[in-house]
């Protein structure tokens, strides 16, 4: 059963019904606050044509002016043929989501999903539940240092290895009216919509500067994350 055809169900039942409401990927790091240069990742996998999303999104909105917290939203593909074509998904954003439900030993995707430093993930649609969980998860201070100079990234020395991956997001509220679908007749708002994503390389463990590729379009913010691989962990973030 491929992601498209469970969707309209799928969106309907929260994960935490079907007994997935937080599942953890690795131990959680000391309990040390994030905060503005090591900020929590907190991404949201949503649709414009799912009816279960914007309670989510807003959840997710309301924490996006945090220093501690960096928030990204992936517009995912699947619902596309379902009533309305989201206006800024990618077959890419679906991928990453692919991407951890491999990670989460899942059978499917499903929105909306919000998954905090690639580590464990809830529905999204309970700010309790989310902010609980961003807590748990919090990186702490073992993962290497992200800075940004001259048109490169550099990743400090640190603990483990993994990949480096550039994602560039708009920082702006969109307000999107929406034709058709399960929202038809709403206008749903958008904010840090991921609208780029590169992998940059690879990071060893050692001190490695990558340069940034020019953005493709104007007005995006920049952020990097260091991840354990595909669908792993994140060890570190940082903003541009």
């Amino acid at each position: 059963m491929n992601a498209r055809s469970i969707a309209p169900w799928l969106s309907a039942v929260s994960l935490a019904a079907a007994g997935m409401a937080i599942v953890a990927t690795t131990s959680p790091g000391p309990a040390m606050a994030a905060d503005r240069d090591h900020p929590a990742v907190v991404e949201l996998f949503q649709s414009q044509g799912c009816s279960s999303c914007p309670p989510a999104n807003a959840n997710v909105m309301a924490i996006a002016d945090r220093p501690d917290v960096l928030t990204l939203s992936w517009q995912v593909t699947y619902w596309d043929d379902l009533g309305w074509k989201d206006t800024f998904d990618s077959p890419a954003f679906t991928a990453r989501q692919w991407d951890y439900a491999h990670a989460f030993h899942r059978a499917q995707v499903a929105t909306p999903e919000v998954v905090v430093n690639g580590r464990a993930d809830v529905v999204g649609n309970r700010r309790d539940e989310l902010e609980t969980l961003i807590r748990h998860e919090d990186r702490g201070l073992t993962g290497p240092q992200v800075s940004f100079t001259n048109g490169h990234v550099a990743v400090s020395a640190g603990t483990g290895r993994g990949e480096v991956v550039l994602v560039r997001y708009d920082p702006n509220i969109v307000q999107v009216p929406i034709q058709r679908g399960e929202n038809g007749g709403r206008t749903l708002p958008h904010r840090n919509v991921v609208r780029e994503v590169v992998r940059l390389g690879d990071w060893s463990g050692t001190a490695q500067t990558y340069a940034l590729p020019a953005p493709t379009r104007a007005g995006l913010k920049t952020a990097v994350l260091v991840q354990a691989g595909v669908g792993g962990p994140i060890l570190a973030a940082g903003r541009g």
